[in-house]
């Protein structure tokens, strides 16, 4: 991979620490500032909700900046977001650092997943992949690692180290990421006719597939825990272990998932998503048996995470031949995010319905089989067009 990318992968690793650290950081934050653990717990909810909501405004009013300059324009907010927060006395400061670290996110990897996809023709779906390794192995070593930090040390020191990797990310995206990246035959930004794209249906299936597929994998995740300890019949000390399974099989999924999709992306997508599917039915069914909920646990991830680089990829392809992807791309990251709530929403009221610790992982199974559908209805409507051409 050129070095540009790895530029690139080195944010998303920051990106994917600032995200999914702060659940395993409420405790200590809540224990500093004498608040609740669901108050504390803004501090997640103001990160999403500012990807979100901010990522397509960010990249409108960034739309006639060089691609190159724009990033480091986003790695500058994410450095200052994360030392507020690494500094903040008070806990609305720290929502404030928050929220400026999330001004960052989902346009950063939508410029990144652009800019990837151009530095490696014929290999684009595997570009992304390895720029999204950065977010998998954020996950898998780095979550622990500064959960361990914020006990030993403080979560304080825990956003300063943050901050040292996006100082190191600014260097390597000013020395290594080209200044010239755009494609001579890609259309100039426009307004309109970006969000003229959100009229096209294959589009709006692709950022549709967006929403369920992670939500599937989010379904079950977020609520694991009780399952680990309360049906599988695990001691509590055994729920990080079987995070770091979890993490074990992000990483290996988005890998395969990236490689076998730039040779073939629709049927790598649509076998993952049915095999997600599955996957979370039989965790559903048999999490009391414990070794059947590790390699079930294991296989959700790689799975789940085998489908996020070619959803990006499809995402933009669609896009692309509507027209307009600049826009789209980034806002897809957010739609991303969006998943990531609606599953933790959904799951938490199949268990507040009495409906048992492991029935997020139904929920999540019956998300999975409808992102298959929609997955399924594009590559039938693509055949569709490439016979009338």
């Amino acid at each position: 991979m050129p070095l540009a990318i790895w530029a690139l992968a080195i944010m998303t690793f920051g990106i994917g620490i600032t995200e999914f650290s702060i659940s395993g950081l409420l405790p200590f934050i809540s224990h500093e500032f004498e608040i609740s653990i669901d108050i504390a717990g803004y501090a997640a909810t103001i990160y999403a909700l500012g990807v979100f909501i901010f990522t397509p405004i960010i990249v409108i009013l960034g739309a006639k900046i060089p691609q190159k300059k724009m990033l480091m324009i986003l790695v500058g907010l994410f450095i200052l977001g994360n030392l507020i927060t690494a500094w903040s006395p008070y806990f609305a400061v720290l929502l404030v650092g928050r929220f400026i670290t999330s001004l960052a996110h989902g346009a950063f990897i939508g410029i990144g997943s652009l800019i990837a996809v151009e530095l490696c023709k014929g290999r684009e779906t595997a570009a992304i992949s390895f720029m999204f390794s950065g977010l998998t192995l954020s996950t898998l070593l780095g979550t622990p690692l500064v959960t361990y930090l914020g006990y030993k040390i403080s979560w304080h020191f825990v956003f300063y180290m943050i901050t040292v990797i996006g100082i190191i990310a600014f260097i390597g995206v000013a020395k290594l990421v080209p200044a010239q990246i755009k494609r001579e035959d890609e259309p100039e930004f426009h307004l309109g006719r970006e969000f003229a794209v959100f009229k096209d249906i294959d589009v709006l299936i692709a950022l549709a597939i967006t929403v369920l597929g992670p939500a599937a994998f989010f379904t079950s995740i977020t609520y694991i825990a009780p399952v680990v300890t309360k049906v599988a019949g695990f001691h509590d000390t055994v729920v990080p272990w079987v995070l770091f399974i979890f993490g074990l099989g992000l990483c290996i999924g988005n890998i395969l998932g990236g490689k076998l999709a730039s040779k073939s992306l629709m049927p790598v997508l649509l076998s993952s998503l049915l095999l997600q599917a599955l996957t979370l039915f039989i965790l559903y069914f048999m999490a009391g048996n414990q070794w059947v909920l590790l390699i079930s646990v294991f296989c959700v991830a790689a799975f789940g995470f085998a489908t996020v680089s070619p959803i990006q990829h499809l995402v933009m392809t669609k896009a692309r031949q509507a027209g307009a992807a600049n826009l789209i791309s980034s806002f897809n990251i957010g739609m991303f995010n969006l998943g990531n709530a609606l599953g933790a929403w959904i799951g938490g009221l199949a268990i507040a319905h009495q409906f048992g610790y492991a029935s997020p992982n139904f929920a999540g199974g019956v998300l999975s089989i409808a992102a298959f559908l929609l997955a399924l209805i594009s590559y039938f409507r693509s055949k569709r067009n490439l016979v009338v051409v």
